[in-house]
C-alpha cells in the first residue's frame, strides 16, 4: 500500500501529493472556559494555512523560492495539530457530555467537507480524482488510515483529526484523561516501536467497511447511554489499531497523535500542571530523532527538512501562548478564521487553475507573479463566501442542535482540572 508524504511537495508537484488540516476546534467555544475569545489560536491557524498555501503555490509559481531547508507543509501542519490538542479536549469537558461535543464537530467539519468532495467530483472531467479513493472510507474520514487515496488530497490530516476525536471520547467516557502529558510519551514510543518493527499496510481491502461498522457501533453505544464503557473500549480500540497499522509510514500516525496529546498537555501545564510541561520536551526530542531512527526518510520527512519544521512549529506554538493576552491582528485572526475553507479548497482549485493556464512557472517576466496574485484573489474570495454562507450556517445549526440535545443517560466522566 502507498505511503503518506506530508508537507511541500517536490517539483513538479505531484497530483496525489500530501496536504494539510487545520484543527478545527473552535476557540469561541472556550467562551465560557476563559471569559474571552481565544483569538490567537485563529492566528497560530492563520499562520499555519499560510505556511501550507505557500509550500503548494510556490512549486508551481517560483520554485527558486521554496525553502530548502525545511518542510514548510509539514510546520504548518504540525502547528494545525497542536491546536487541534489544545483545545478540542477542553471542548469536550466544557460540554461536559460527549453527545453536544459530537454532534459540534459534525457540523464543523463535514458540511465543507462534502462541499470539497463535491467540487472535487464536479472538475473530475478538467482534473482527474485519484484513483483509489474508496468511498466508504470517506464517510468516516479515516481515509488516510485505511488505505485509500483523497478524493481530495490535503484531506489526510482529516484522518487523524478522527482518530484524535475517538480516543479523546474513550478517555472522557471510561475517566481515564487524567494525564495528556503520559499520553503523548506513549504514542511517541508507540511511533518508535512500530517504525523500527511493522512495514506498511497491515490492514486488510476490508479496513475501511470494519472501520466504519466499528465506529458506528461505538459511538451508537456512547451516545445512545447504554454499554457506554464498552462503546468507548471500541472507539479507543479502532482509533489505536488504525494509526499503527494502517498504510502510512508506521511511525508517522502515532508521531501525529503525540502532538496532538503534547498539544493537550501544554493546556494542562498551562493550567498548572508543571510536570506536563517535561513530557513536551521529551515529544520534541523523540520526535526530531525519530526519522533517523525508523525509516529511510523522503522528501519533507528528512531529517534536514523535518528537524527544523518541528522546532520552528513548536517555536511559533510557544509565541503565540506568550503573545495569548495581547490584541490580535484582525487580519491574522480573519484569515485562520477562514483557514478551513483554505485547507480543503486550495488544492483543487490550485490544480484547476494550472490545468486550464499551464504551468505559471514556465512564464517569462512578471507574468507568474501575476498569476499567482490572481490566484490568491480568487482563493480568498471563494473561502470568505464559503466560510460565510457554508461553515458558519452549518457551526450555528450545529450549536442549537447540541443545545437541544437531551444529555446521555448514565453518569458522564468529571472534568478534573489539570486532566486531558
Amino acid at each position: 500500500m502507498p505511503t503518506t508524504e506530508i508537507g511541500t511537495p517536490e517539483v513538479p508537484l505531484p497530483r496525489d501529493g500530501a496536504g494539510t488540516s487545520p484543527g478545527r476546534g473552535d476557540p469561541r467555544e472556550d467562551r465560557r472556559g476563559d471569559g474571552a475569545r481565544l483569538a490567537w489560536l485563529d492566528a497560530l491557524r492563520g499562520v499555519a494555512a499560510g505556511m501550507v498555501l505557500v509550500s503548494h503555490t510556490l512549486p508551481w509559481f517560483a520554485p527558486a523560492l521554496s525553502p530548502s531547508w525545511i518542510g514548510l507543509g509539514v510546520c504548518g501542519v504540525l502547528i494545525f495539530f497542536l491546536v487541534s490538542g489544545y483545545i478540542i479536549p477542553a471542548s469536550l469537558e466544557r460540554r461536559g457530555c460527549v453527545r453536544s461535543f459530537w454532534i459540534g464537530r459534525l457540523f464543523r467539519l463535514y458540511p465543507l467537507y462534502l462541499l470539497a468532495i463535491v467540487v472535487a467530483l464536479a472538475m473530475a472531467p478538467i482534473v482527474p480524482v485519484n484513483r483509489g479513493a474508496d468511498p466508504i472510507a470517506h464517510i468516516t474520514m479515516l481515509m488516510t488510515t485505511v488505505g485509500s487515496a483523497r478524493i481530495v488530497d490535503p484531506m489526510w490530516t482529516l484522518s487523524y483529526e478522527m482518530i484524535f476525536y475517538l480516543l479523546v471520547t474513550a478517555l472522557f467516557v471510561t475517566g481515564a484523561h487524567r494525564g495528556s502529558g503520559p499520553f503523548a510519551v506513549g504514542f511517541m514510543v508507540l511511533s518508535l516501536g512500530v517504525g523500527v518493527t511493522l512495514p506498511n499496510g497491515l490492514l486488510p481491502d476490508s479496513a475501511p467497511l470494519v472501520s466504519l461498522v466499528a465506529v458506528v457501533i461505538g459511538l451508537a453505544c456512547v451516545l445512545g447511554g447504554r454499554l457506554r464503557t464498552a462503546g468507548a473500549l471500541v472507539l479507543g480500540a479502532t482509533a489505536v489499531v488504525l494509526v499503527a497499522l494502517g498504510p502510512v509510514d508506521p511511525w508517522l500516525g502515532p508521531a501525529i497523535l503525540a502532538v496532538m496529546f503534547a498539544g493537550t498537555a501544554i493546556r494542562r501545564w498551562e493550567q498548572g500542571r508543571a510536570s506536563a510541561m517535561w513530557c513536551v520536551l521529551i515529544v520534541v526530542i523523540i520526535l526530531c530523532a525519530a526519522p533517523m531512527v525508523c525509516f529511510p526518510a523522503s522528501g519533507s520527512t528528512r531529517p534536514a527538512k523535518w528537524i527544523p519544521a518541528v522546532l520552528v512549529a513548536a517555536a511559533v506554538f510557544a509565541v503565540g501562548m506568550a503573545l495569548r493576552h495581547r490584541r490580535v491582528p484582525r487580519l491574522l485572526s480573519g484569515f485562520g478564521m477562514i483557514s478551513y475553507s483554505v485547507y480543503l479548497l486550495h488544492y483543487p482549485l490550485l490544480l484547476l487553475f494550472v490545468e486550464v493556464l499551464g504551468a505559471p512557472r514556465l512564464l517569462p517576466g512578471p507574468l507568474p507573479a501575476l498569476l499567482a496574485a490572481l490566484y490568491l484573489a480568487a482563493l480568498l474570495g471563494v473561502c470568505v463566501l464559503t466560510y460565510r454562507y457554508v461553515e458558519l450556517p452549518m457551526q450555528r445549526l450545529g450549536r442549537w442542535l447540541a443545545r437541544e440535545a437531551p444529555p446521555v443517560e448514565g453518569r458522564e466522566a468529571p472534568q478534573v482540572k489539570g486532566s486531558v
